[in-house]
């Protein structure tokens, strides 16, 4: 979002700023994304038309590239989609707190993007999708763009969050790929990796002829077509999908072996009641190139649950064997400007499969999702790692060892502050707190719990660096930290400048001792994996590649690893630790009363990493039963 945007937001507020160090009750309000609440993810910039990717335990969320557009007199003008030349990037390992990974430059025609646009040959970049497919024992990701509406790109990377390149140098779909012909809008692409590796790609919309009656209810302007090995290549000629009404949004997911087409029934002409203007319809298939067969609607137009409409784009996804749709409204907008003017922001709800395979109509509302596991406050957590903020906004950094496109927290004034919801910890609660900070300027990060007024449990002061890309970590004590929270930072200073930048924080633990992580608030992976209350609470793994995994922040490169667990059964489980993607010993359970195995002395790896309990084998091993990870 743009610094003019920034301004306007906070005009009053940075009026406040220039008196003396005002209390915490002068802390700034939040936008649109209130503490509580899930919905919108961020409220800091504006995402549309997103999509989701699910891997290693976190969701990945790629949005086109809204941003406030003004009229040569300042004001906001109705979103024109100009600005929709990147694609924003976040993600989150429990749906509440929100890593923002800044903005892939997709377009660099005509100095798109001020000459670092990755496909040189597009303009625009429309609505994301993004696959990930193992090729060659190698973990890649192909995300797939529209040049407005005239074809597909797709780019490619090593990881979820790049970098990325152009592979082709060209589109991979357009108006003259074999089967494409009446196609109005070719955009929108949705990508399906199946589980035998073959990927599809489903694009298209638009009406052919809007005078003719029959076009609308039948446009046949939706395409499904089958993907190369490599994932930038096509295989034979494109498909028709006979979507009713079909008119935008593509979107496709498996489930119970059945393919599940979705898309945004058009606005135009009369419509029978089965297929309602802007709402999501769906239609299932045995096969991933159909053909379709209509069977209903799930997801309503925004306008119903937030009170401003626009078009309607979703993605339906699993994580953690709970389905989802993540979706679009003009909820951050309508709480800036007062009205809409087209521009969004991302939301998630629940998604619910019947019995007879139909789909449920979505509640969508602001509540969202709650958090599905605590965050550890004792790992490095990056600034821009964000539940609920008031007033600040995020920009590419400078600060090494952070992630790739890492970003830092600036625009700070006094009042602002940035939350996370429910860091754990733990019983015996934490004895400092530091943060790598940069600043001309310098002020205070009040350490509060559940609240920005909440109690004050630690102050740190920031003093100037020398310069806002200068990077240096302070550290403070805190006091009275314990048990499960929601962390504020609460920024204070005088002065009308930013006060000064945040790249990370953590904190460290009183106890010199263990850091003990509940196998429950693990991310969890597998066929049959799941949470159990009995004989503890805990999780299940079964013997088929099952895990439970979560990211660890090492100082050093030797600790033991303890776990408790057991067998379902009087025989013995292994259960592998892996830490970085290295196995580094293995636990065996026998029988179904709980013990405690230890690893001693392990290496591995320093810096964030991910540690993985993963059942490898079901040669004659039994299912295991895991209660706790402790690290000493």
């Amino acid at each position: 979002m743009i610094k003019k945007l920034s301004v306007f937001i906070l005009a009053v507020t940075l009026l406040l700023s220039c008196l003396p160090m005002m209390s915490v009750h002068a802390a700034n309000n939040a936008i649109a994304k209130l503490p509580g609440n899930s919905n919108p993810l961020i409220d800091h910039k504006l995402g549309a038309d997103p999509y989701a990717l699910v891997y290693n335990g976190r969701v990945y969320i790629y949005m086109s590239s809204d941003a406030y557009v003004y009229n040569s007199d300042g004001t906001v003008k109705d979103n024109d989609f100009s600005a929709l030349n990147k694609i924003n990037v976040i993600s989150s390992a429990d749906m509440v707190n929100w890593t923002d990974h800044g903005a892939i430059p997709v377009a660099g025609y005509n100095n798109a993007n001020n000459g670092t646009g990755i496909a040189k040959w597009a303009s625009l970049s429309w609505a994301p999708s993004v696959a990930h497919k193992n090729i060659n024992g190698k973990d890649k990701f192909f995300l797939y763009f529209a040049n407005g509406a005239s074809g597909i790109g797709v780019l490619t990377a090593d990881t979820p969050i790049g970098p990325w390149k152009d592979p082709l140098g060209k589109a991979l779909v357009t108006q003259s790929t074999a089967g494409m012909s009446g196609v109005t809008w070719l955009f929108d692409p949705a990508a399906l990796v199946d589980d035998d590796g073959t990927g599809y790609l489903y694009v298209g919309g638009g009406i052919p002829n809007t005078s003719d009656p029959a076009s609308i209810a039948n446009p046949k302007t939706a395409r499904v077509l089958k993907l190369g090995t490599d994932m930038t290549s096509i295989v034979g000629s494109a498909v028709t999908i006979d979507a009713p009404y079909m008119f935008e949004d593509s979107g496709i997911h498996k489930y119970n072996g059945k393919y599940y087409y979705s898309y945004c029934i058009n606005f135009s002409g009369t419509h029978p009641s089965s297929y309602p203007a802007g709402e999501i319809g769906y239609m299932v298939s045995n096969s991933p190139m159909g053909p379709f067969t209509y069977k209903g609607h799930f997801l309503k137009n925004p306008s119903t649950f937030f009170g401003v409409g626009g078009n309607n784009h979703h993605a339906v996804f699993n994580f953690n064997n709970q389905w989802y749709v993540v979706y679009h409204a003009q909820t951050v907008s309508k709480a800036v400007l007062g009205a809409g003017k087209g521009y969004r922001s991302p939301h998630i709800n629940k998604l619910v499969h019947n019995a007879d395979g139909t789909i449920q109509e979505v509640q969508g509302n602001m509540a969202g999702i709650s958090q599905l596991a605590n965050l550890n406050p004792y790992n490095r957590t990056e600034a821009e790692t964000i539940g609920w903020n008031a007033g600040i906004t995020t920009e590419v950094s400078q600060a090494t060892g952070g992630p790739t496109n890492n970003l830092d927290v600036t625009n700070i004034h006094n009042g602002d502050w940035i939350a996370v919801g429910n860091a754990d910890f733990g019983s015996g609660g934490a004895k400092t707190f530091k943060a790598n900070v940069a600043s001309n300027v310098g002020g205070k990060i009040e350490i509060r719990l559940d609240s920005a007024t909440g109690a004050l449990v630690g102050t740190l002061d920031v003093s100037s660096t020398g310069g806002t890309q200068t990077w240096k970590e302070v550290e403070t004590t805190v006091s009275n930290a314990t048990g499960v929270h929601k962390v504020f930072l609460v920024f204070t200073g005088t002065g009308t400048k930013n006060l000064f930048n945040i790249d990370y924080w953590q904190f460290t633990p009183n106890t010199a001792g263990a850091t003990r992580v509940e196998a429950e608030n693990m991310t969890l992976g597998g066929t049959y994996a799941g949470k159990i209350s009995s004989p503890f609470n805990g999780v299940a793994l079964y013997a088929n590649n099952d895990y439970s995994a979560y990211t660890q922040y090492f100082a050093n490169s030797t600790h033991s690893i303890s776990v408790r667990g057991a067998s379902n059964n009087s025989g013995t489980a292994r259960v592998d630790l892996q830490i970085g993607g290295t196995t580094v010993g293995s636990f065996y359970f026998t029988g179904t009363t709980p013990t405690v195995q230890t690893l001693s002395n392990i290496n591995h790896p320093t810096g964030n990493q991910e540690v993985k309990l993963i059942v490898t084998t079901d040669n004659g091993t039994w299912d295991a039963y895991v209660d706790y990870l402790e690290i000493n």
